[in-house]
Order: C-alpha cells, then sequence, then structure tokens
C-alpha cells in the first residue's frame, strides 16, 4: 500500500517525494495504494477537491475495488466531481485490464492427463537434489490456477499436512488439485509412504469437496501416476 494521503489535501499540497505519480516511476506500481492508482487515471481533481478525494470518493461508491469492473459510464459520471472526460479514462483502463486477465486464462496451461502434469512439472523437478511436495490448483476446466511448493524434504505422512494444501485450495477457489514430488535418486518407484500420504490427502479431498486429482512421482526423466498404477 501507498503512504497515507490525507484526502482534503491538494497534490500541491503534498511533498513531490509522496505524490502518486513520483512514488509510481521511483518505487514501481505496486507500492501504490487502490486510491493512488486511480488518482493517476484520473490525473487531475477540481478546484476545491484534490484528484485523491476523488479517487476515495469513486473507492467508497463501489465499496470494493473488484466491482469497479462492472461499473458504466453512467454509475460514474454520477459520482461528484467526475464528468465524462475521467469516466473515460476509468473505463478504459477497466477494460484493459479485463483483456489482460482473460489473456491470462486463455493462456493457462490445461491438464487433461497425467503426462500434461508431468510436462508441466518435470523440467524443473527432475534435476532437484532434495525432495520437493508440489501442488498445483487447478479450475473447473483443469486448467492451472497456481502452483506451489508445499514443503521440501523427506516424504512422509507426519509431515505432509492436508489442512495447508486445502486451505490454499480453498483460498484459491479451485476445484480439484494434483500434487507432486521427486525422487531425488532419479527413480520414481512409489514408497509405501508415497502411497499412504496419497491416500490421506484423497480422503481429506473428498470430505471437503476438492478433489485429488493425481499423484505424480517425478524421477530422472521418468514419472509415475498413482492414479494410473491403482493407488487412487
Amino acid at each position: 500500500m501507498g503512504v497515507n494521503v490525507l484526502p482534503e489535501l491538494m497534490i500541491r499540497d503534498v511533498h513531490v517525494n509522496d505524490r502518486p505519480r513520483e512514488r509510481l516511476m521511483r518505487q514501481g506500481a505496486q507500492s501504490l495504494s487502490n486510491q493512488e492508482l486511480i488518482a493517476i487515471l484520473l490525473r487531475t481533481g477540481t478546484k476545491s477537491e484534490s484528484v485523491l478525494t476523488l479517487a476515495n470518493r469513486i473507492l467508497n461508491y463501489f465499496e470494493k475495488i473488484h466491482e469497479l469492473k462492472h461499473a458504466t459510464l453512467e454509475e460514474i459520471v454520477s459520482i461528484k466531481g467526475i464528468g465524462e472526460a475521467k469516466a473515460v479514462q476509468l473505463l478504459a483502463a477497466i477494460e484493459l485490464g479485463r483483456r489482460l486477465a482473460q489473456m491470462q486464462v486463455n493462456n493457462r496451461f490445461t491438464i487433461k492427463s497425467p503426462q500434461d502434469a508431468a510436462s508441466y512439472l518435470m523440467p524443473e523437478m527432475t534435476s532437484l537434489n532434495q525432495e520437493h511436495f508440489v501442488t498445483l490448483f487447478l479450475n473447473t476446466k483443469n486448467q492451472v490456477l497456481h502452483k506451489q511448493t508445499i514443503f521440501i524434504g523427506s516424504l512422509n505422512s507426519s509431515i505432509v499436512h492436508p489442512r495447508e494444501i486445502f486451505r490454499e485450495a480453498v483460498k484459491r477457489s479451485a476445484a480439484s488439485i494434483i500434487c507432486a514430488h521427486n525422487h531425488p535418486s532419479g527413480i520414481a518407484t512409489p514408497s509405501p509412504e508415497d502411497i499412504d500420504v496419497t491416500k490421506r490427502l484423497q480422503e481429506a479431498g473428498y470430505i471437503i469437496g476438492i478433489d485429488l486429482i493425481d499423484h505424480i512421482i517425478i524421477g530422472d526423466h521418468q514419472f509415475i501416476s498413482l492414479k494410473e498404477k491403482g493407488y487412487m
């Protein structure tokens, strides 16, 4: 979040280093608050109010930042201090963000088979010197929403906690998950611990309503699907 600037201050009253545009150039867009980002899009305030005040009014009107993506021209111009020119600037930025987000969705890797999952993970995991337990979080179309390393170290049932995996799955609104880990020995044959962990995760997923689709073991440019092997 950015530096909190009192809304009643005019931009000219704010130290130059604390102004949104200057902070963006110096620290990057990610360092700014929602209010400051909108202020940059609006560019100017009115004779009696700062651009930060206008930005704050927009945020208060829509309550949650994601509600802006459904904003109409009529809604935005109904906000005090916002004319058509500023509303059009906001709508253009919102539409650009929507298109970028859609491109990310369209470009998401889709997993249709164990081979797809292995191909997605193997380049990174096949040469690791330690065991890495990784989870892929998928949407209803089996597209990868997120990949996360859950832990690093030897796999056993006491280390892999279903709550950690499924907490992240709920957070990501995942419909299903695929778990994977590597065997530094290069041999992908599942151990009794691998099978035990898989069953515990499968049972936990069944209770929560988020399916464990597969557990992939990656060796030296080879893999084994525990689902294909009948362990699930």
